[in-house]
């Protein structure tokens, strides 16, 4: 979900964080992958697929498993070869394990968008949601195409679902289609619309429950059909189609609506029992709800697009209007983590519509966060979800980040943001490759390694700003030692001595205000250097100052 990518000179490579030894957990009914005697060449050494997978696969299949690969942004060709019931390993936390959940519980509709999924992943869906949904609870399965044009998606999907309806006749199997791709958001309601049943599950078609997925959900749904409840994720990993491990965390996000994990509240680790429900700010997308209660504060939002921010604002509009949101630790799905969208590599332009869409309705005076994460704001038309919010009563948006998510930061201390240009080079300040600590002159482009940030007390933020109060801004600093820029978190720059705080009016000099140098441009290079009258322009001004 990562912005437009910025192209620098330098290379820049990103660590990815290890895995301990025990958060991966080994299908061991894996078959093998298909092997020669002779040792086959390595066709795509630079192949994310290749590079914890398919050691001495044949030329012939590794063509085959990259090509899919590329295709869907996982391992099909893996996915072909394992059984439809594959067996799960237990990821559930200790305390689990032995709860007992009642019979008497709401019935469940579980709702499977998708646009061209490969149809051996669609059908391990299906059959995992068979095999471990009790039957009395499991009223029927949904499915969403979103117009997908796969051939095997048309009569070879549809003989597998009357073979399953013919094996299973209690069971409903709905099949709705899209005559237009309208994105994940749009697919979502769909679905909701569709089911029928007490409560609605709606998950991705890339996915697998475990056993016993659905009972700690409905459970508490039943207890109060104002929660809305999401399992916890393990991740399948796109390559070997392991499962590993993920422990219970709150569904979170920042001030652009990206959503991220996060701990939960310091309260419920003082419980000291990790199968007890969390409370959450938000949901990811995945989520469980009671369908009635659901409708009445508004469905889903069918002014949202495509996918991004569609999950934040009904997360948000849960709590401002009489609900909650937890997360089940006794619950568990495990989720493909693809290596790439093929549909749609840039969500970026969707995900910020749907994300100020979210803002101007829910947010109050603190839409304006929305608007400067994002640097350009656009216009929407809210005024019918905001006639929904006046008729339900909901709460304000402070009454939000008091209660539910203190760790969001406000920005009320900004002064100006966006790219910062120099007049007289026409060449803006960018944070440059990361991890680094020297800021660059670059080309203007005002994506998010340009977004700059002006406080009131004279910091410059440079390369975005944080939205939670446990992270530190990245500060443009002075060092007082020689000629190069500084790039530090602002704590620690103020602990090496550096100047950090800095006097600047638009259209005129940026003067460090411990050293008295300037910001300037020298041969296409950032320098601090004697003043010399040296001119900058911010985007986008607050107020004045």
């Amino acid at each position: 979900m990562a912005e437009k990518e910025i192209n620098y000179d330098q290379k820049v490579v990103a660590a990815a964080p290890e895995l301990k030894p025990e958060q991966r957990i080994h299908n061991e009914q894996k078959p093998k992958p298909q092997q020669e005697e002779k040792k086959a060449s390595k066709l795509f050494p630079n192949s994310p697929l290749f590079q914890n997978w398919g050691e001495n696969l044949s030329e012939e299949n590794q063509k085959e498993a990259e090509a899919l690969f590329e295709k869907y942004g996982y391992n099909v060709f893996l996915s072909d070869s394992l059984p439809l019931n594959r067996v799960l390993p237990d990821t559930r936390e200790p305390k689990c394990v032995g709860k007992k959940y009642p019979k008497d519980l709401p019935s469940i509709a579980v709702v499977l968008i998708y646009l061209n999924e490969a149809l051996s992943i669609i059908k391990r869906a299906i059959r995992s949601i068979i095999d471990r949904t009790p039957e009395h609870l499991l009223r029927e399965i949904i499915l969403v195409d979103d117009n997908s044009s796969n051939d095997d998606l048309k009569e070879d999907l549809d003989i597998y679902l009357k073979s399953i309806e013919a094996q299973n006749p209690w069971l409903r199997m709905v099949r709705v289609k899209h005559s237009e791709s309208l994105g994940l958001a749009q697919a979502r309601v769909s679905g909701f619309k569709a089911a029928s049943a007490d409560v609605v599950a709606i998950l991705d078609a890339h996915i697998e429950v475990h056993n016993v997925w659905a009972e700690p959900l409905l459970t508490r749904i039943k207890e109060d059909r104002t929660v809305v409840v999401s399992p916890v994720f393990d991740s399948i990993n796109y390559y070997d189609l392991d499962v590993v491990k993920y422990p219970p965390s709150a569904h979170a996000f920042d001030w652009a609506l990206w959503c991220m994990y996060e701990s939960f509240r310091p309260e419920w680790y003082k419980l000291n029992d990790t199968s007890l429900p969390g409370k959450s700010p938000s949901v990811m997308g995945i989520l469980v709800a009671d369908r009635k209660f659901l409708g009445e504060i508004g469905g889903l939002d069918g002014g949202m697009k495509v996918y991004g921010g569609e999950n934040v604002e009904l997360g948000v509009r849960v709590w401002l209007c009489g609900g909650s949101i937890e997360i089940i630790p006794c619950s568990k799905i495990a989720h493909i983590e693809r290596n790439h969208k093929p549909y749609m590599r840039d969500l970026s332009m969707s995900m910020k519509r749907n994300a100020l869409r979210a803002a101007e309705i829910w947010m109050d005076e603190y839409k304006d966060m929305v608007y400067y994460a994002w640097n350009i704001p656009l216009k929407d038309d809210v005024s019918e979800r905001k006639k929904l919010r006046e008729k339900l009563n909901c709460k304000p948006f402070k009454w939000y980040l008091d209660n539910v998510y203190p760790q969001l930061v406000t920005w009320e201390n900004l002064v100006a943001y966006g790219g910062m240009k120099n007049l007289d080079a026409n060449m803006c300040i960018d944070q440059g490759p990361v991890p680094g600590h020297i800021p660059i002159a670059y080309g203007c482009h005002y994506y998010g390694p340009q977004h700059t940030y002006y406080h009131s007390t004279g910091e410059l933020y440079i390369g975005g700003i944080k939205s939670h109060k446990y992270n530190d801004n990245r500060c443009l600093a002075d060092s007082g030692e020689d000629s190069v820029p500084d790039l530090y978190n602002c704590k620690e720059a103020v602990q090496k001595g550096m100047g950090i705080l800095w006097s600047f009016t638009q259209g005129k000099e940026i003067k460090n205000r411990k050293t008295g140098r300037c910001l300037e441009m020298k041969e296409g290079t950032l320098v601090i250097q004697t003043c010399t009258g040296q001119t900058w322009e911010i985007q986008n001004i607050i107020r004045s100052f």
